[in-house]
């Protein structure tokens, strides 16, 4: 099960413009100072000042539709007003999706479609009725108003006064002289006591309304967090059918690694060790024409078929080895990763710290992922020594492979470190990569316990 991830490796040679100077220059202002004015800030701001309008109409609707949906049950008329009403909200739920994908830049996938049992419209108002997320959709609609007119006023407040006090240098000429005092005047209290009007005073508001503006951002993404939770937990999929997803997703990859482990077998059971045994067939049939005519050629004949037979009998235990190794069963990971690490081509250090034995599929996934890394060091790293950890936390088996090669692996190179962490998704276990370019190599693998 060798791994091919030299591209992996090879993309360390490539030049990266990233870090140019004018990447450098664009950020040199700190994110505090930069947060007014950047893009984000606006489109949120546009985001909370839309969702006051959005969100009353969306209330109304939903009010509307479900009292009079409710109100109506007594008489055929109130499901197909209901089902309208439910299939609103589920407009409204798009709507607001396409919002959070352009001011927010969130991207949530539609909720699971509707599927209506048969055809016609009874079955589609019945499948809407059923809609788990028809309902959720509702929920967002009775739910969005009062937090908009929250969100609107904060919002509002922070960004007008703000904006307001820290250019009031600019503007405060404007207002007309009271009291007969001397200059233009910006009243400072309630009681009209306290002017704005010397230089010291303007500058203190102006201070004040600058701490109140670099404060506006952080508070619009405050705000808009909750909008983001609002549209992943009631307009996205449910965490049920999301899961179901996944699992038909890690089903399917589960099913093909085990077809290319059959047709991998299939070779090499057909090119080495089934070749090797029809030749050495062959070979022992013409030794025993040859033993009555030429002795000493049948016996050198028998002695060749014999050194075939032991390559033939290596080839079918490294296959044995590469479906299930017996060491594993018998012995468990410590000795199995030892044997794996005396074969490997570089220096490798194993220290296994495990009370107790996993899962025995979380034994053969934790083996064939170290024996691939493996693999990787002695073909691609150009490393002179690694070494191999394997310990457990809390419910999760953790494996840490290392070398000092030249690094540059790279996951998302559509190498065969992309395969293996296909694999590990399957099982619910996750592969981070860190290998910068020059070294070191750090490869974590993180998978389910499961205690057999």
């Amino acid at each position: 099960m060798a791994t091919e991830y030299g591209q992996g490796y090879a993309h360390m040679d490539r030049p990266d413009f990233r870090g140019t100077d004018v990447e450098g220059r664009r950020h040199r202002l700190p994110a505090g100072l930069r947060a007014p004015i950047e893009a984000r800030t606006w489109k949120e701001l546009g985001y909370t000042l839309l969702s006051l309008p959005i969100g009353i109409t969306s209330f109304v609707l939903a009010v509307t539709m479900l009292s009079l949906g409710v109100g109506l049950l007594i008489t055929f008329i109130g499901i197909p007003v209901l089902a309208a009403g439910l299939a609103c909200c589920r407009g409204v739920g798009a709507l607001e999706r396409t919002r959070a994908r352009a001011l927010l830049d969130l991207e949530v996938a539609p909720p699971e479609p509707l599927r209506p049992k048969g055809g016609g419209a009874l079955a589609l108002m019945g499948a809407t009725l059923k809609s788990g997320a028809s309902w959720r959709h509702v929920l967002y609609s009775l739910l969005l108003m009062p937090w908009a007119i929250f969100s609107f006023v904060v919002a509002v407040l922070f960004w007008s006064y703000g904006w307001m006090m820290l250019t009031y240098p600019l503007w405060f000429w404007l207002f007309p002289m009271y009291g007969g005092q001397d200059g233009l005047q910006l009243y400072g209290d309630d009681g009209h006591r306290i002017y704005l009007d010397n230089p010291f005073e303007i500058g203190i508001t102006a201070a004040t309304g600058l701490l109140v503006t670099l404060a506006t951002p952080w508070i619009l993404r405050a705000l808009t967090t909750v909008d983001r939770l609002l549209v992943i937990g009631l307009l996205g999929p449910s965490r049920l059918a999301t899961r179901v997803v996944e699992l038909e997703s890690d089903r399917g990859v589960v099913v093909d690694t085990a077809a290319a482990d059959l047709r991998r077998i299939e070779r090499d059971l057909h090119d080495g060790a089934q070749a090797r045994l029809v030749a050495l067939a062959m070979d022992l049939g013409l030794a025993k024409e040859k033993l009555a005519e030429d002795p000493e050629a049948a016996a050198r004949m028998v002695d060749e078929a014999h050194g075939e037979v032991k390559v033939a009998l290596q080839e079918l235990r490294d296959l044995a080895r590469g479906i299930h190794p017996a060491v594993l069963t018998d012995r468990g990971l410590d000795a199995a990763l030892s044997a794996l690490a005396a074969r490997c081509t570089v220096p490798v250090q194993v220290e296994v710290d495990l009370a107790s034995r996993p899962a025995a599929a979380i034994e053969g996934i934790a083996y064939f992922t170290v024996s691939e890394l493996l693999q990787n060091i002695s073909k691609h790293s150009r490393a002179t020594q690694g070494s191999v950890d394997v310990w457990r936390a809390e419910n999760r088996l953790m494996l840490q492979v290392t070398d000092n090669g030249a690094g540059g692996a790279d996951v998302t190179a559509g190498s065969g470190l992309a395969g293996l962490a296909e694999r590990l998704d399957a099982v619910d276990g996750i592969l981070v990569v860190d290998s910068p370019a020059g070294g070191p190599t750090t490869i974590t693998a993180e998978l389910p316990w499961r205690q057999s």
